[in-house]
Order: C-alpha cells, then sequence, then structure tokens
C-alpha cells in the first residue's frame, strides 16, 4: 500500500496475552511453519511440526501456561513469544505475511528487558535453523544442536543461550 512505499511503518504494539487471543495466535503459529521454515525444514518436517490435525484446545491450554506477548500490527495479532520464570523462551513466532518488518526484533527486545527486570542471569531457547541467524544477531550462543522427533519425523533444532549482564550496581537504590 501506499503507506509501505512511502516507508510509514503501520503502528506495532505489544500487549500480554489476553483470553480470546487462543484463535489468532494459532493462526500465527500455522502461517509461521509452513512458510517461513519452508527453506530449512521439508514439507513433511513442517507438517510434523505443526500437523493439520493439531488440537486447537492444547495449543491455547499452552499459549494460557505460557503467557506469551503478543504483537499487533494495526491491531491484528501478527506475533507472540513468552519469558518463563527460568529463562526458558517456550515459543517465539511471527506470521509469515510480517517476516523480517521487526515484529520479531521488537518481540525479542521487549523479552530482553523483561529478562533484565526479573534479574534472569541466562536466557535460553530452543531454536529453529530457520530463527537460528536471528537469536544469533541477538547475542544468542549455540549451547547445542538438536534432533527432536516430533509425531515421528525428526527435525533439527539448536539450544541456544544469552548471559544477560547484571544490573548495574546502584547504592543509591
Amino acid at each position: 500500500g501506499l503507506a509501505a512505499r512511502l516507508g510509514v511503518q503501520p503502528p506495532l504494539q505489544l500487549r500480554a496475552f489476553a483470553p480470546g487471543d487462543e484463535t489468532a495466535l494459532l493462526q500465527v503459529f500455522r502461517s509461521a511453519i509452513p512458510q517461513t521454515a519452508a527453506r530449512d525444514y521439508t514439507p513433511a518436517q513442517r507438517e510434523a511440526w505443526a500437523p493439520a490435525d493439531l488440537d486447537p484446545a492444547a495449543f491455547g491450554t499452552r499459549l494460557r501456561h505460557n503467557q506469551p506477548w503478543v504483537a499487533l500490527w494495526d491491531g491484528k495479532p501478527v506475533g507472540f513469544a513468552d519469558l518463563q520464570a527460568d529463562g526458558l523462551i517456550d515459543q517465539f513466532y511471527v506470521a509469515a505475511t510480517h517476516a523480517a518488518q521487526g515484529v520479531g526484533q521488537a518481540l525479542m527486545d521487549h523479552l530482553l528487558a523483561q529478562a533484565q527486570a526479573r534479574t534472569l542471569p541466562t536466557l535460553r531457547a530452543n531454536v529453529s535453523l530457520t530463527a537460528e541467524g536471528f537469536f544469533a544477531r541477538n547475542g544468542f550462543t549455540v549451547v547445542e544442536r538438536c534432533t527432536p522427533v516430533r509425531n515421528g519425523v525428526a527435525l533439527r533444532n539448536a539450544a541456544m543461550q544469552r548471559p544477560l549482564a547484571p544490573a548495574a550496581y546502584n547504592p543509591a537504590a
């Protein structure tokens, strides 16, 4: 559209997960795997990762447990990412329609700020081959190469982590 040609980006906002987000976030997940991950994973691997018969109720339960932050583009969910109490990033997905448009970076910046506020020593994630470069650009390093099996199909990924600098000592605090 005109805004894109002029280099003006629609407003991107982040907010906490809210009941009722499950369906939209399942659509984000379903678009991210088949399209964005296509260069790194075979059709069989992508189907095992995001099967057509994925149980929406189970997916919703995982979202409610993880309490992700949701990225909204013009008010529509286009990405989500969570940060668990132990520093694990369990789910981090951006809709294929909004890949490479700053959504993932906005989510990562928010997770890093949350981790610092919680004084977490380290962040860790099991990262797809597709997302590995993005995580590396954000200070994560590969700890281990892994081959998890999902629905009977082996998928390669990487266990990555990023140490966080301790908050600066402030004697006045």
